[in-house]
C-alpha cells in the first residue's frame, strides 16, 4: 500500500510561509544567502508597521474611540510578531516533528485506517477555509475602505499610525498607503498560516489516536498458541502510544506560552472589535471589515479549541478500544500487560496553555464570554450619563 503523506495537507501553508521568508530550506536555520536578506527585510517591514501604530496609540490615549480603533488590531499584530519569533526559534523542532510524522509507526496500516483519518483532515480543511475567507474579506475591505468611503480625498490611511514625515501630502501618502497594505498583507498571511499549521499538528495527534484505537481493537489473534504474536502487537501499540505522547509534548512545547497570550489577546481583541462595530456606520466597507475581522479572530480561537477538544475526546477512547478487543481469549501474560496499559490510558490527554487553559470547547465559550464582558464594559463607559 502506498505510504500516506501527512505533510501533503500543509504544503500550501509551507509554500506561503516560504514566500514570507519564514520557512528556510534545510534543517531550519537561515543560510548566508539572498533568502536570508529577504526574510530580514520582510520582518523589519512588518515590525516597523507595528511600531508606527504603537507610537500613534500613545499619542491618542485621551480619545476612547480612536484608541479602541487602533488597539484591537494592534495587539493582534503584536501577537503575530511573537508568533513569527516563536516559529523561527523552534523551526528545527518543527521540521523534526514533520519528519517524525512520516515514520512507519505513524502510518495507517490499511484502507480502513485511512478512512478514519480522513474526517479529521476534512474538518481541518473546512475550518481553515472559513478562517482564510474571513481574513481575506477583512484584508481587502479594510485596505480599500478609504477609497470606498471617499476618505482618501482627505489622505486617510487604512491604519492610523505616526510617521516621521508628513504622510498627508503626495507622493508620501501614496507610498505610505502601499507600505501599509504590503505590511498588513504579510502579517495577515503569517497569522493565518502559523495558526493553521499549529492546528494541523493537533489534528495529526487526534488522527494518531484514531489509528491507535483501531489497532487496539484488532491487536488480538484468533488462532491458538499466538500469545507471543499478540503480546508483540500489544507492545507495539504501547510504543505507539508513548510516541504519540512524546509528539504531543513537543508540539505543546512549540506553542505553549504563545497560546496563553493568544487566548488573552483574542478575548480582548474580539470585545474591542465588536465595540468599534457599534460605533461604525452600518453597511459601509468599514462595517463589513469589522464583521470579517471579528469572524476571523473567532475562527482563529475555535481552530485551536476544536482540535484540542478532539485530542481530549479521542485519547479518552483508548480504554474503550481495549475493552472492545477480544481480550477474553487472550493468554494470562497478555491480559496482565493489557490491564497495566489500560490503567495508564484512563486519563485523557489535555493540550494546555501553560497549564492554565485547556484547548477545549469549554475554553472557547469562556473566551467568548470574556470578549462580551469587555464589550459590555466599553459600552457602559462610552455611554453618555443619564
Amino acid at each position: 500500500m502506498e505510504r500516506f503523506d501527512w505533510t501533503k495537507a500543509i504544503q500550501t501553508n509551507i509554500f506561503l510561509l516560504k514566500i514570507q521568508g519564514l520557512w528556510p530550506e534545510g534543517d531550519g536555520t537561515y543560510q548566508s544567502n539572498v533568502y536570508r536578506l529577504y526574510a530580514i527585510i520582510a520582518i523589519l517591514m512588518q515590525t516597523g508597521h507595528v511600531i508606527f501604530q504603537t507610537i500613534n496609540l500613545f499619542l491618542t490615549l485621551n480619545d476612547l474611540e480612536a484608541t479602541t480603533g487602533i488597539i484591537f488590531m494592534l495587539i493582534e499584530e503584536i501577537m503575530v510578531i511573537l508568533k513569527m519569533y516563536c516559529l523561527l526559534k523552534n523551526m528545527k523542532m518543527l521540521k523534526q516533528l514533520l519528519i517524525t510524522l512520516n515514520d512507519d509507526l505513524f502510518q495507517p496500516k490499511n484502507l480502513q485506517q485511512r478512512g478514519l483519518v480522513q474526517p479529521s483532515l476534512n474538518a481541518w480543511t473546512t475550518i481553515i477555509s472559513a478562517v482564510r475567507l474571513f481574513a481575506t474579506g477583512w484584508l481587502v475591505s479594510w485596505c480599500s475602505f478609504p477609497f470606498l468611503d471617499n476618505t482618501y480625498r482627505e489622505h486617510r490611511l487604512p491604519f492610523l499610525a505616526w510617521y516621521p514625515y508628513n504622510s498627508k501630502v503626495s507622493p508620501f501618502y501614496e507610498l505610505t498607503y502601499c507600505y501599509q497594505v504590503i505590511a498588513i498583507t504579510y502579517l495577515c498571511m503569517a497569522n493565518v498560516n502559523i495558526d493553521t499549521l499549529i492546528a494541523a499538528l493537533n489534528m495529526y495527534i487526534g488522527a494518531q489516536f484514531d489509528i491507535l484505537c483501531d489497532d487496539l481493537r484488532n491487536f488480538h489473534e484468533i488462532s491458538e498458541n499466538a500469545s507471543g504474536t499478540t503480546n508483540a502487537k500489544l507492545k507495539k501499540c504501547i510504543h505507539h502510544h508513548r510516541e504519540i505522547l512524546k509528539f504531543a509534548e513537543q508540539t505543546n512545547e512549540f506553542y505553549n506560552w504563545l497560546l496563553f497570550i493568544q487566548f488573552v489577546v483574542c478575548g480582548i481583541s474580539i470585545g474591542l472589535a465588536i465595540f468599534h462595530l457599534t460605533l461604525s456606520t452600518p453597511f459601509t466597507s468599514k462595517f463589513y471589515s469589522l464583521i470579517s475581522y471579528s469572524g476571523g479572530i473567532t475562527g482563529e480561537v475555535f481552530l485551536y479549541c476544536w482540535f484540542g477538544n478532539e485530542i481530549q475526546i479521542k485519547s479518552g477512547q483508548l480504554s474503550y478500544a481495549l475493552f472492545e478487543s477480544d481480550w477474553i481469549s487472550l493468554s494470562p501474560e497478555v491480559r496482565k500487560n493489557l490491564i497495566i496499559f489500560m490503567l495508564k490510558v484512563q486519563k485523557s490527554l489535555n493540550i494546555s496553555a501553560l497549564g492554565l487553559f485547556n484547548l477545549s470547547l469549554d475554553t472557547f465559550m469562556k473566551i467568548m464570554r470574556t470578549a462580551w464582558s469587555y464589550f459590555a464594559l466599553l459600552r457602559q463607559v462610552n455611554s453618555p450619563a443619564l
